[in-house]
């Protein structure tokens, strides 16, 4: 059986990487709207957990919930 040889695309810069840092911050408020709604028992909000934590960079997700610790969180949860 002959193998298979996976390549992803080389970059292209007519076509740049899109900025992601709108759908980060949303997933982000979206996991903790979910558990303000449904309770950290609830499964329902892991998905919105696995989305922010594959989109945000590590920094920004320890300083929002620094943030939200303190009461200053800039978002609407």
């Amino acid at each position: 059986m002959d193998e298979i040889e996976l390549k992803t695309a080389p970059a292209d810069f007519r076509f740049p990487t899109t900025n992601q840092t709108r759908h980060c911050f949303t997933r982000y408020i979206e996991f903790h709207r979910c558990l303000a709604a449904k309770g950290e028992e609830s499964g329902e909000c892991e998905k919105f957990a696995r989305y922010y934590r594959s989109l945000c960079p590590g920094e920004w997700v320890e300083k929002w919930n620094e943030q939200r610790d303190n009461g200053n969180f800039p978002g609407p949860l």
